[in-house]
């Protein structure tokens, strides 16, 4: 069971992405709800949540699977999640090169629900941004709007 929970130990994310294409694309691509599981370093305790992963192509597009596989590979190890949210960010942003990137991860972690403070249905945000954004017509603002779009 450990062998698989811990199956990302050593890999990179970003050879998550493997299925990369030359695209004319510079709309964004949004992927939401991508459950992830993960240990906390410091319990040894699951924590797990809801992803989602936007960026703005620069002539690269990816395979959408691939983003959930970068989140996969990032979280099978022992880790702390905002280490987490930015390990998924760099290996999209390294492997894609798009104009900028944005991850965001909310997670409840057993750590808190279930010893300490016992209070269960907590979630912990936390987002990582790279690139740049502005040249799109996106401020901070802007950004969280697209992140947070409802997807029908």
């Amino acid at each position: 069971m450990y062998e698989w929970l811990l199956s990302g130990t050593g890999l990179d994310p970003a050879s998550a992405l493997d299925a990369v294409f030359e695209a004319d694309h510079q709309d964004p691509v949004v992927l939401s709800n991508i459950t992830f599981y993960s240990l906390c370093e410091h319990h040894l305790l699951p924590f797990f949540g809801t992803a989602r992963v936007a960026y703005i192509p620069n002539g690269k597009i990816s395979g959408i699977s691939k983003l959930a596989r970068v989140l996969e590979v990032a979280s099978r190890r022992l880790q702390v999640q905002e280490r987490l949210t930015g390990q998924v960010a760099d290996a999209i942003f390294s492997a894609l090169d798009p104009h900028g990137v944005v991850v965001e991860l909310q997670a409840e972690h057993m750590c808190m629900s279930m010893r300490g403070i016992q209070n269960p249905g907590n979630r912990v945000v936390t987002t990582a941004i790279r690139g740049r954004f502005e040249n799109k017509g996106l401020g901070e603002k802007g950004l969280l709007a697209l992140l947070h779009r409802e997807v029908d």
